[in-house]
């Protein structure tokens, strides 16, 4: 014997229904401001289930009859939206649940609601139907996106308050920009990681795996709307491509550690964070992004940090711009451990120009990612010719280039300038130095330090002046 309609309504009751099981940003926003309601979310966020739960509460409480269901294609809409796990007929109360006809691509309920889908591949089929509701799924995968969406609004005309939610994973299209920015749009967010209680642990561990912290995962994942800046030294498909993906890092012929310094005293003062990062360079030629140990803290624990990181790595030297008082960074990296070695650069030029050789690396595939670097791989994406773009300053971007610089570029000389070094040897009669003029063509090492190449073999180089 079939329930009857009281006994389905109090198992409902008894459930909770809906709202006592979804997230705060699936449930529909409150109040009559906002026309619509934009549910941005990773694969597997519960946007098909928000907007299959939306429509059946709107026909139930009387407040839709003429309702759109538009999906990329027409299989969507069917496959998707109304039949699919998460779908109408999947949601809806067994005492509310509508008749489907496919044929018809009709949806009836008992009050008299109708619903009909539509496929973005056929925006003219919108021309003449007219709603009080509209549920747009994955608009940003949308065929013919503009003319699909004009279409629907110029039909959203009945009733005393026509709306619609658009669900999608975001891609960075201006339709989707636009509405992001409208006043009487209400945005909903919610990562993949959020609906992890609904989803297949081993599933969670893959995409985790695999593509938590890259482009793709941030976009399909976390939501996030990513989009070059005009403009930009580093594009994301670059950063995309550098990342290292397989088994062990090859051997590395050198490591650094480079700082890049700000006048922070710790979390409690407006100063920027602290750029450290980690890299080396392979024997296969290539840069290797290591780790970003960035922070904002007091000298002393950034001290300790760069120090922590130069050991770890089991780096060859920390290298840092000359910067905020001369020597203050030396002073901290030796108040830590008095033996690192350490090499002070001066910035001779601006940031865009010392990053722009950099960048060319990247556009000829020769530097790798070893991790993910999110908020430094974000600066980098934020640096263009024009300037840097991004929040604050780019202290992880900073470290970076220097890193890159002192592993894979070589120092230009001025023309006609000449360098002196001071070589210094042991003879029997005791330590013997011997000033030497060279040019700038002179091949020498460019640390100082041993010098393993031309005329100064063999001797200790310090650079202690420029003609």
């Amino acid at each position: 014997m079939q329930p009857s309609l009281a006994s389905q309504l109090a198992d409902v009751l008894a459930d909770g229904g809906w709202r006592a099981k979804a997230r705060p940003e699936q449930l529909p926003p409150v109040g009559d401001a906002w026309n619509g309601w934009l549910f941005v979310g990773g694969r597997g966020a519960g946007k098909t289930r928000t907007g299959a739960e939306w429509v059946c509460e709107e026909v139930e409480t009387g407040r839709a009859k003429r309702i759109a269901l538009v999906a990329p294609t027409a299989h969507d809409a069917r496959h998707v939206m109304i039949e699919g796990e998460s779908g109408l007929l999947s949601v809806a109360p067994s005492w509310n649940r509508p008749d489907y006809e496919p044929s018809r691509r009709r949806l009836s309920w008992r009050s008299g609601a109708e619903a009909y889908t539509f496929s973005s591949e056929e925006a003219d089929r919108l021309r003449g139907p007219q709603f009080d509701l509209a549920w747009a799924d994955e608009l940003a995968a949308w065929t013919d996106l503009q003319s699909t969406w004009d279409m629907l609004m110029f039909g959203l005309r009945l009733g005393q308050h026509p709306r619609w939610l658009a669900t999608t994973t975001p891609r960075p299209i201006a339709q989707l920009k636009a509405l992001l920015k409208r006043d009487d749009v209400v945005v909903s967010r919610a990562t993949t990681f959020d609906n992890a209680a609904n989803l297949a642990p081993a599933f969670l561990e893959t995409i985790r795996t695999r593509y938590e912290g890259t482009r793709l995962g941030r976009q399909e994942l976390n939501a996030e709307l990513l989009e070059d800046v005009q403009g930009a030294l580093w594009t994301r498909d670059m950063l995309e491509k550098a990342r290292f993906i397989g088994g062990a890092v090859p051997d590395l012929k050198r490591v650094v550690v480079a700082i890049d310094p700000s006048g922070t005293q710790g979390e409690g003062d407006s100063g920027d964070a602290v750029g450290i990062v980690v890299a080396g360079v392979g024997r296969d030629g290539l840069g290797y992004v290591l780790s970003d140990c960035t922070i904002k803290a007091s000298p002393a624990v950034w001290g300790a940090r760069a120090v922590a990181a130069y050991q770890e790595f089991r780096a060859d030297r920390i290298v840092a711009e000359r910067n905020f008082g001369g020597a203050m960074v030396q002073h901290v990296i030796r108040t830590v451990n008095p033996s690192v070695p350490y090499r002070e650069v001066t910035a001779s030029r601006g940031k865009i120009q010392r990053a722009e050789p950099i960048a060319a690396l990247y556009e000829q595939g020769r530097v790798r990612h070893v991790g993910n670097f999110t908020e430094l791989e974000d600066q980098l994406a934020a640096m263009t010719g024009e300037g840097y773009l991004g929040e604050g300053s780019p202290d992880r971007a900073d470290a970076l280039v220097w890193a890159l610089t002192e592993l894979m570029t070589k120092p230009q000389a001025a023309c006609g300038s000449q360098m002196v070094y001071r070589r210094v040897s042991y003879a029997d009669s005791g330590w013997v130095s011997e000033m030497i003029q060279t040019s700038g063509r002179e091949q020498t090492s460019k640390f100082d330090g041993l010098i393993t190449e031309g005329e100064l073999a063999g001797g200790f180089a310090t650079t202690i002046g420029r003609y």
